[in-house]
């Protein structure tokens, strides 16, 4: 008998998609169908997540995409991630008497990076019109769609907050005044109608499909979404200091910036070629733990070993420690091919001791760096709804706050998407749009000289992160998942189990999961716990008790709490797609 997964691995030869959420699969996959290629399915699954999955990621979030044609030298990053405002300088936060960038409300702005973002694959990647992939996310928003029960479990606490501090959102997110009903059909028309109106101020360019996409992208930055956006955030609003504050972002600020297309970071591994976004992502983290491990005799111990777990976790603890000093969009950093060197990790891998370590230890002298990172993380109170990640009381503490997907389609062709930002109580919706905007500025440190230091006009150092992977020059592997912070654990141990053990992928998603928060976590209050792993319950007793005894501070988790991988690949002639069952949400369709 094989070992029992909650799925089948999908397998086919058509094309396959895979998503946090089935119905973005299904639109990927209606795509496909339609004679869209894998980029095309994954602009209408992209704009279907912002409306389905509304807690998570929205219309004025961003997006890091990974793209390769089947037949590209390499893959590419399209940079959907939006930069600080002009306005978000450190003396301005200092003036307002605040040591760290809150976690909700105007103040944390950035631009919103993802519509330009599956603008730029579009146009270039894709074959379909703006119409075309616009029109499933319309559909939704417009006619309705079942709300997931941990999006209404995202409203209940902050039903009152809505009425009195932010009313767009109340008047956006409720339904006569109370949260929604779960499961329930809801609808969107705010959302639907900006995506409408953007769609009918572009065909106004004429017939051409680029003229059209170009007139969209102007639209949004130049046009009316960004006067809307430039209006409100001129407006106090209450955030989690307890205190009302207009916000820095001005229609000056969409209006001068533009998604980018750039080289990936790479690192060689197991006859594989590990492809991420660059260090303005944790994306390199990655990499790094690649590279503390390449020496690692898997065959000695097994994918669920008390072994496995301790090497990758203090693996992932060096290469975390480097991504709080080094990591960043400008200030003071290192250059990635430093921290991936033979010579630099041979010397971090004798770290790695038998017992669990209790320090954070960056490598090149960033010793510095985290003493003044540590001097401020968890160091302010959140007052009224959240900060961070979009967490409210009473939701249970679960690390998975955004979307993914993942798209391969007949010819080879490959795409690995993390959207994220613009969660629905994050900051308000802006009146006449529907959505909220992106709080990704609480990322940044209000010290000066660390490379995540708030910068204007920089981006912050996201936690997004999708990965894609080539074997012999060709598209192989894409995979992700949300959870901020434990993205790049998650996938890693996926990818781990994929091919050192001979999982395949559904296996390897459903495989029981862990992570460290040994680090300062990306959002606000910032704070770490040194030593903590958390680790779903169906480890067995042995390994847990194991794990203790090597210094572990082992918290106990749920049996299907950590992670929700989707991954798709592409080898012996066949399209391969899995999605984790956690949730209950994501899906993988195929054929």
């Amino acid at each position: 008998m094989p070992p029992f997964t909650t799925r089948p691995e999908i397998k086919g030869t058509f094309g396959a998609v895979t998503s946090t959420h089935w119905l973005a699969s299904s639109v990927g996959m209606a795509i496909l169908e339609k004679g869209g290629n894998a980029f095309d399915a994954a602009v209408a699954a992209g704009f279907v997540l912002q409306v389905v999955e509304p807690h998570l990621n929205g219309p004025g979030g961003e997006v890091p995409i990974i793209a390769m044609r089947h037949d590209d030298d390499a893959p590419r990053v399209i940079c959907g991630q939006g930069v600080t405002p002009a306005k978000a300088t450190l003396g301005a936060f200092e003036t307002l008497g605040l040591r760290m960038v809150p976690g909700t409300g105007l103040l944390p702005a950035v631009v919103p990076g993802a519509f330009d973002a599956w603008m730029l694959l579009l146009r270039d990647y894709g074959t379909l019109s703006l119409e075309e992939v616009l029109t499933p996310a319309i559909g939704y928003a417009e006619f309705g769609f079942p709300l997931l029960s941990r999006a209404v479990s995202s409203i209940i606490p902050v039903i009152d907050f809505f009425k009195q501090e932010w009313p767009s959102s109340a008047e956006q997110w409720l339904v006569n005044g109370e949260a929604p009903r779960a499961e329930a059909l809801f609808r969107s028309p705010r959302i639907g109608a900006t995506y409408r109106r953007i769609l009918s101020e572009a065909q106004m360019a004429g017939t051409d499909r680029q003229a059209q996409i170009e007139r969209a992208r102007e639209v949004f930055y130049k046009g009316f979404v960004a006067e809307a956006i430039d209006t409100f955030y001129r407006q106090p609003v209450m955030d989690s200091t307890g205190e009302k504050h207009a916000g820095f972002l001005t229609g000056d600020d969409l209006a001068r910036w533009s998604a980018t297309v750039e080289p990936t970071v790479s690192y060689r591994y197991h006859g594989v070629e590990v492809h991420k976004a660059g260090p303005w992502t944790q994306g390199p983290v990655f990499l790094q733990q690649l590279a503390l491990l390449k020496d690692t005799d898997f065959s000695a111990f097994g994918p669920q070993s008390p072994e496995f777990v301790h090497r990758v976790a203090e693996a992932a603890k060096l290469a975390f420690a480097d991504r709080e000093a080094w990591y960043g969009d400008g200030g003071q950093t290192v250059a990635i091919e430093t921290l991936l060197s033979d010579d630099y990790n041979r010397a971090r891998r004798q770290l790695i001791g038998e017992r669990a370590s209790m320090e954070i230890r960056p490598g090149l002298e960033g010793e510095a760096h985290i003493a003044s990172i540590m001097a401020l993380a968890g160091s302010e109170p959140t007052i009224g709804p959240g900060g961070g990640e979009p967490t409210f009381a009473p939701l249970p503490s679960v690390e998975g706050d955004t979307v993914h997907l993942d798209i391969v389609d007949r010819f080879g062709n490959m795409v690995s998407a993390t959207p994220s930002g613009g969660w629905l109580q994050s900051s308000p919706s802006v009146p006449g749009l529907g959505f909220s905007i992106s709080t990704r500025a609480q990322m940044t440190w209000l010290t000066p000289g660390l490379a995540s230091s708030l910068m204007p006009g920089r981006r912050p150092r996201t936690t997004l992160t999708p990965t894609l992977v080539t074997r012999d020059g060709r598209p192989y592997l894409a995979l992700g998942s949300p959870g901020g912070d434990q993205q790049d654990q998650w996938s890693l141990t996926t990818l781990l189990r994929i091919l050192h053990y001979g999982f395949d992928l559904q296996r390897a998603i459903d495989a029981p999961q862990f992570q460290i928060r040994h680090f300062p976590a990306s959002f606000h209050p910032r704070e770490s716990v040194l030593g903590r792993l958390l680790i779903e319950g169906r480890f067995s007793q042995p390994t847990l008790e194991a794990l203790r005894e090597r210094g572990h501070d082992v918290a106990l988790q749920d049996d299907w709490a950590l992670g929700r991988v989707c991954a798709v690949a592409h080898y012996d002639d066949m399209v391969h797609a899995g999605a984790s069952a956690r949730h209950m949400q994501g899906y993988a369709v195929g054929r």
